[in-house]
């Protein structure tokens, strides 16, 4: 018989400890929706996906339902060049040509969600991909013509998530989205999210990017914002970098329209999401209505 030491027994300690603090928040949060927009790092560091894919996987285990949003930037404008087609950024928007839009499609069912899904599997999960066209999930608005392909959800027909929901199934899924026409539109990931988070009644809307929170006064970093109400992001939306306001617009969109609490967290730190749901000061910033 072999004898554990006390290295060992500490550490069993502290794994014990771990689930126990987890122990309410796993029963408050049992049922619950939770919509995940997945992007920044954690999107192109494997060690980072593996985790968020266990994170994700651990949910579905402890009877939470995740839904996990994504764009794909990065992947986008790789694949684009290769195909020898340039990128170009207006106000941080991608311009989309009708030629543009099909591989953007495919690079983000292909290339993103579908290695995603395959990593939940691996976790210990049930994954099923979708984009916006899937079923009629959204409906997309072309916003602004100089951009081309380029608009917003204007409505969710949340059906088929519920199904897969129902069947204990964890969507994933990219953000392109037909118009009236049938004509594919590329639209922003964060809103999105948040648009899908509202037409589910999510308990959760959670927004991984690359940096520990909100800032108030970017670039100084101890004005980090931990908390704040949708009436105190309001105010401070337009003053924010470029790059964090379509975040924080999700978030504000979303509590407003139902969704109970909106988190943006740092997907640079493994495991971020288990961190957030299961400890009692949470990580990153926190909106409320």
């Amino acid at each position: 018989m072999q004898k554990a030491d006390g290295t060992n027994l500490d550490l069993a300690r502290i794994k014990a400890q771990t689930l126990i603090e987890a122990s309410p928040w796993i029963r408050k949060f049992q049922g619950k929706v939770f919509v995940v927009k997945f992007g920044g790092n954690a999107m192109v560091d494997e060690k980072l996906q593996q985790a968020f894919a266990s994170d994700i996987a651990f949910l579905n285990l402890v009877g939470i339902k995740a839904v996990i949003v994504h764009g794909g930037g990065p992947q986008i404008t790789s694949r684009l060049s290769e195909l020898g087609m340039k990128s170009e950024f207006v106000d941080g928007l991608r311009v989309t040509s009708p030629e543009a839009i099909g591989v953007i499609r495919d690079v983000l069912m292909n290339e993103i969600s579908a290695p995603l899904a395959s990593m939940v599997v691996n976790a210990g999960a049930k994954a099923v991909v979708y984009n916006g066209a899937t079923e009629g999930l959204f409906t997309g608005a072309i916003t602004r013509a100089d951009l081309g392909l380029v608009g917003e959800v204007v409505s969710v027909d949340a059906g088929v998530i519920h199904k897969a929901l129902e069947a204990n199934l964890i969507p994933v899924i990219s953000t392109v989205a037909p118009d009236s026409s049938g004509q594919l539109v590329n639209v922003n990931a964060d809103l999105a999210a948040a648009s899908l988070a509202i037409a589910l009644g999510a308990e959760k809307l959670v927004v991984l990017t690359d940096v520990p929170g909100l800032y108030s006064d970017w670039p100084d970093r101890d004005s980090l914002v931990s908390e704040l109400s949708a009436s105190e992001l309001e105010e401070l939306l337009p003053d924010l970098e470029s790059g964090m306001i379509p975040k924080m617009q999700a978030c504000l969109n979303a509590v407003r329209g139902g969704v109970a609490r909106a988190h943006i967290i740092d997907g640079r730190v493994s495991h971020s999401v288990l961190l957030e749901v299961f400890t009692p000061s949470g990580i990153g910033t926190l909106v409320l209505p």
